[in-house]
């Protein structure tokens, strides 16, 4: 009987579901819930191919970086769909923009485990290739990994 083919995985969808890049089925996070404690805590290897989750000694320190661009995006949407549904006016008599300040800022707040989350599943996916044949081809050691510094923060 032959093999049926794997179902394939979008991209996006493997990233919001926060999957490894390279299989795109096993999970990055060792909890699904973004809110319970430890919920940035990932797998050391991904659970289905076998893909190191940190391939170099602080390799986690760039997603500050797509943390703050996500953060921006989301405030830039938020003011724009505060701007077409309520209408900001920028004058001294009108305090509808702090209402959307307090509103947008407490937003993001609640939603900051999530943006943590999806920045390291983008970092990663920035970095390691996706390869939907992963069972026929081995795994390569990361070539930047020095393994007695690993943890050593």
């Amino acid at each position: 009987m032959p093999e049926t083919s794997a179902k394939k995985r979008f991209y996006i969808v493997s990233v919001l579901t926060n999957r490894c890049p390279r299989c795109r089925e096993g999970k990055v996070f060792v909890k699904d819930n973004a809110y319970k404690k430890n919920s940035v805590q990932m797998h050391e290897h991904c659970p289905v191919c076998g893909q190191p989750t940190e391939i170099e000694v602080g390799f986690y320190y760039g997603t500050g970086y797509v943390s703050y661009a996500l953060s921006i995006a989301f405030l830039t949407a938020s003011f724009v769909a505060w701007k077409v549904l309520i209408g900001v006016t920028f004058s001294i008599n009108d305090d509808r923009i702090f209402y959307w300040m307090g509103i947008s800022f407490t937003l993001l707040l609640i939603a900051q485990p999530l943006i943590m989350r999806l920045s390291r599943v983008l970092w990663l996916s920035w970095f390691v290739s996706y390869d939907p044949k992963w069972k026929e081809h081995p795994l390569k050691e990361p070539e930047r990994m020095v393994k007695e510094q690993m943890h050593n923060w």
